[in-house]
């Protein structure tokens, strides 16, 4: 079996705007999104940390590295997904948000996972 496959983690995005606790006038924009990550491989491997980019419209980037997602570092079976929400807070209307998961499989193989950029937007911005 080849490499990829061993080490294949899917990565889904959902995001949502969340006006109650935003600041339009203050440029205060706060998203929600939710991350799913499934193990589509055939070694168990567990989530160490992620490393994001986050880009407000203005061009403005801001990096956050960190150990786990919410406070955890989940071991995904072959077949298992981990479901997670969590926010940011950008001071344009529009932005957008990539990065990686940095992954140890049960094999003692390290590797990276890309999260595909996801814009965020607020609501009548993009059409």
């Amino acid at each position: 079996m080849s490499e990829e496959k061993k080490y294949e983690i899917n990565v889904s995005v959902r995001t949502a705007y969340l006006p109650d606790q935003s600041d339009e006038e203050s440029d205060q924009h706060v998203f929600a999104y939710t991350i799913t990550i499934a193990n589509k491989g055939t070694v168990a491997s567990q989530l160490i940390s992620r490393h994001w980019i986050i880009t407000n419209g203005d061009g403005t980037v801001h990096e956050v590295r960190g150990l786990g997602v919410v406070g955890e570092q989940p071991l995904l079976k072959p077949g298992d997904t981990f479901e997670y929400t969590s926010g940011t807070v950008i001071s344009a209307a529009v932005g957008s948000m990539k990065g990686s998961y940095q992954m140890a499989a049960e094999d003692g193989v390290h590797f990276d996972v890309p999260i595909p950029e996801f814009i965020l937007t607020v609501p009548r911005v993009l059409h």
